[in-house]
């Protein structure tokens, strides 16, 4: 699973991005400092099983604090998008293929407006900025769509080809499956007998269509503890009001994880507050104190960074976590115990479980077992949330 951050330069992806994964990154107050995108590791949060089957568990990536387990997920970071990134200004055209593979994005806004449209210091406008990210967006899949739509709308008439797989091999590079291509058009009704009739509006509204299926989004109201945050996080969710906008300071959230990385403090990402336990001069008591007061214990989220990366996964791209587990035993070859957490889609059955893993299970797979019920379950049982499932095979 690949998220990929989004925003205008300067509105704070790069601080995100350090604040999930405690990357060395550069973050500077000048557009375009991101210019290569840097790929990280980040984690979203799931109930553990330590305490159901009263043991500790030893995972073989991401931690668990014995309630909580962070399980990682990929995380992206581009450079800045400006208007006219579609046709190539600023980063646009590296900027848009750096994103082809991503499943979602975050976009970062710079809620507090204290920086233009392409990033510098200023006054912004973020009902603006969010409108020309969508339009650019949406932009992107237009021209890979209407670059070759005439023969391409021609062909399927004359050929009879199918519409559905045609218009899916056309956005291939970018994770269009026909799935979605069918969704679209069922919302769209447009008449896909005669393509070649379609006007340019109906084109762009269609890639709208595709865009919004296969790369979900959700707005990190990012600054959130500067002056004017507020005042324009009211307006942000009045103009877009079905748009899940969450506030955050990355800026707060990375002030903490770096803390309690050099054992000054005990915090737990996504937590509301935090212990100290190392020896604090008074700045940084005074540092941390002011977090606490207009990040922590104001808004629900507390930071809001890793509520932001949990909404994502769980919500947006409605993904479930599954344990591998053993009836008799919870432990691998090398004695971990509930070493592997794996985050896979709503329905997923047993069987696709089982080929998740790897494919010898899947392909001599006999049953599975629900591990807590001790039941077994045949290949297209759908697994729940927070299940423990063991794989027989023949």
């Amino acid at each position: 699973m690949l998220i990929g951050l989004v925003g205008k330069p300067s509105c704070g992806k790069s601080t995100f991005f350090k604040a999930a994964t405690l990357m060395d990154v550069l973050i500077a107050p000048y557009p375009f400092a991101t210019i290569k995108p840097n790929l990280g590791v980040g984690y979203v949060r799931v109930k553990c099983l330590c305490k159901d089957f009263g043991v500790k568990c030893t995972p073989r990536t991401g931690f668990c604090d014995g309630e909580t387990r962070f399980v990682s997920i990929d995380l992206m970071d581009v450079a800045g998008l400006i208007k006219g990134a579609s046709e190539g200004r600023g980063l646009g055209n590296q900027f848009l293929n750096d994103l082809s593979k991503a499943d979602a994005f975050i976009h970062i806004v710079d809620i507090s407006g204290t920086t233009d449209d392409e990033g510098r210091e200023g006054k912004g406008d973020p009902i603006k900025d969010v409108r020309m990210l969508e339009e650019e967006l949406d932009l992107w899949f237009f021209g890979i769509l209407n670059k070759a739509w005439d023969v391409f709308s021609r062909k399927v008439q004359t050929e009879k080809s199918d519409f559905v797989k045609a218009v899916a091999k056309q956005f291939s590079g970018i994770n269009v499956k026909e799935e979605h291509v069918e969704k679209a058009m069922k919302k769209l009704k447009f008449d896909i007998e005669n393509p070649e009739k379609w006007t340019k509006e109906q084109l762009k509204e269609f890639s709208h269509e595709l865009r919004y299926l296969t790369k979900p989004m959700i707005i990190a109201a990012n600054k959130i503890d500067k002056e004017r945050a507020e005042e324009n996080l009211k307006k942000l969710r009045e103009v877009f009001p079905s748009v899940r906008i969450i506030p955050c300071s990355a800026d707060s959230e990375l002030s903490l994880r770096q803390a309690a990385k050099h054992n000054l403090i005990k915090y737990s990402p996504g937590s509301k507050d935090f212990e100290i336990i190392g020896n604090l001069n008074k700045k940084q008591k005074e540092a941390l104190e002011i977090i606490k007061k207009n990040v922590l214990l104001k808004y629900e989220e507390g930071t809001g960074v890793q509520a932001i990366l949990d909404e994502v996964v769980f919500s947006l791209l409605k993904h479930i976590a599954v344990f591998p587990a053993g009836t008799n035993k919870l432990t691998d070859s090398q004695g971990r115990i509930l070493p592997d957490c794996f985050l896979v889609p709503e329905g997923t059955t047993a069987l696709s479980f089982a080929y998740k893993i790897h494919t010898d299970l899947g392909k001599n797979f006999i049953k599975a077992i629900d591990v807590k019920t001790k039941q077994a379950i045949g290949k297209e049982h759908r697994l729940k949330n927070n299940d423990a499932i063991e794989i027989v095979t023949k």
